[in-house]
């Protein structure tokens, strides 16, 4: 099988967040599985040099954008094994980070374009093209109203679309239609792009593609009710058939305590005394006190309503008047960081805010870790409480998407289990669950017994890249989809 993978970023060579780490380490376990996997993205300015330097122009050609004719150049690189294109416009993508600008909407119509039309200039088409969330969601609309109509090889592209994050959608004015789309009024109506007055690129891929997946059984579920549907629940609904939840994984090789060279100390499941050097250096280079008896409950989020900010806002002073220490490390919204850095001032020996990202620390916070806390009002999958399990650092969750198919409450009556949770977004029951974790601490044989089942539990790619190749398999076997 042949499968495209087009995406907004994807790691090494751009990253923002977890679907830069899908998209960098799912296409590597396809290939492992025999199926030929190749990536497209935008040739963004921060991509780093190294990788620029390798890269081979092998097209140029226009995309049309609305009445707009824009250059667009195509960049190979082969890379693990993986080929990748980038495509190239400066006006569009020579910028300081990927998303957040004025013309996003302008950015992505040209970048959806260029994705179909690289195919006949490349000469190759797909047995599937997999889309992921808004930013390639009018690629399987596209394909479908006018693509297939051009050339047979068009008309054999199954497409998958992946919903990482059902909150954001790409909801443009109608004026987007025929300005950015080049496409008529047919299309504004509610059965295709219309969507409360304006037009929306993710609803193009939820009625156009043939499959359609998140990345969580849980959350598939989640989002067809009102309350995580984010007013497309309905559609959702009426899609369930093609509708698949696949859980993520993570990259074993990048996130390995036995071999990672971000630590002050590598260790394992079977070292876990080489575990607490790591929580020793953090708590100097932190300023807390050295204290193998407190327990270190890290945070590493971006700091928004969705992460459940507004639960530690209710009770971070009961929180600390626990035998805790507490590191955030994140950005976000304003309101959260100046929160959290006023009590920082506040708790200086409790809690300590380190706002931004580095991946370097975000590691080493990984393996300094007792407790990790993720109270999310939703996670479509959540990639952060499968890399602290693998490092040893045990979870704390509320129970939704992704946290809920991945943390299995631990049962102090039967010994299984792999972290904490609880069900209600409430910001006194998240505390009880924390007071909880920090009493069960204290007893190390079975505090160990809990990290270790934490740590040898697999969280790699494997199963959900079988899941994927069997998903393929089954368009392949589809007759030939209509075009609208």
């Amino acid at each position: 099988m042949k499968v495209l993978f087009a995406v907004s970023e994807c790691g090494p060579f751009a990253k923002s967040g977890g679907l830069a780490d899908v998209a960098g380490s799912l296409p590597k376990e396809l290939v492992s599985l025999g199926t030929e996997v190749r990536v497209i993205l935008p040739k963004y300015g921060t991509i780093s040099d190294e990788f620029k330097q390798n890269m081979k122009k092998i097209k140029e050609f226009s995309v049309n954008v609305g009445w707009r004719k824009q250059y667009c150049g195509i960049e190979e690189l082969e890379y693990q094994g993986i080929t990748y294109y980038f495509v190239d416009n400066e006006y569009y993508f020579k910028r300081e980070g990927f998303y957040g600008y004025f013309d996003d909407g302008e950015r992505f119509a040209f970048f959806n374009r260029a994705v179909l039309e690289a195919l006949a200039q490349i000469d190759y088409f797909p047995d599937v093209l997999h889309c992921h969330d808004w930013h390639t969601a009018m690629i399987p609309y596209l394909l479908r109203t006018e693509y297939y109509r051009r050339q047979k090889s068009y008309g054999q592209i199954r497409t998958v679309f992946t919903i990482h994050n059902l909150q954001f959608q790409g909801i443009f004015p109608k004026e987007a239609l025929r300005d950015l789309l080049g496409l008529d009024d047919s299309s504004f109506h509610p059965e295709h792009l219309e969507f409360f007055g304006n037009i929306n690129f993710m609803k193009g891929a939820l009625v156009a593609a043939d499959k359609i997946t998140t990345v969580s059984p849980s959350y598939k579920n989640e989002i067809q009710t009102a309350v995580y549907g984010e007013k497309l629940d309905g559609l959702l609904k009426a899609r369930n058939e093609d509708l698949v939840g696949i859980l993520n994984g993570i990259d074993e090789d990048f996130y390995n305590p036995a071999q990672d060279p971000f630590l002050f100390q590598t260790y394992n499941a079977k070292e876990l005394e080489k575990k607490a050097i790591n929580k020793k250096e953090i708590q100097k280079q932190f300023g807390l006190k050295q204290s193998a008896n407190t327990p270190l409950l890290v945070m590493i989020s971006r700091l928004t309503k969705q992460k459940g900010l507004d639960l530690i806002n209710c009770v971070l002073r009961e929180m600390l008047q626990e035998d805790i220490q507490f590191i955030i490390l994140g950005t976000g919204d304003y309101q959260y960081e100046e929160f959290l850095r006023q009590a920082g001032r506040i708790y200086p020996e409790k809690l300590k805010v380190h706002t931004g990202f580095n991946e370097r620390l975000a590691h080493q916070l990984y393996a300094a870790a007792d407790l990790f806390l993720m109270p999310s009002l939703f996670e479509p999958c959540g990639l952060s409480q499968l890399i602290a399990m693998k490092y040893g650092a045990i979870p704390i969750v509320r129970e939704t998407g992704g946290l809920n198919d991945t943390v299995t409450a631990w049962n102090e009556f039967t010994g299984e289990g792999n972290g904490f949770s609880f069900s209600h977004f409430n910001a006194h029951d998240m505390l009880y669950t924390i007071q909880r974790a920090v009493r069960i601490y204290q007893d190390k044989n079975v505090w160990d017994s809990l990290v270790k089942q934490a740590m040898e539990q697999d969280y790699s790619w494997a199963q959900s890249a079988f899941s994927y190749n069997q998903l393929y398999a089954e368009l392949m076997a589809r007759s030939e989809t209509h075009v609208f």
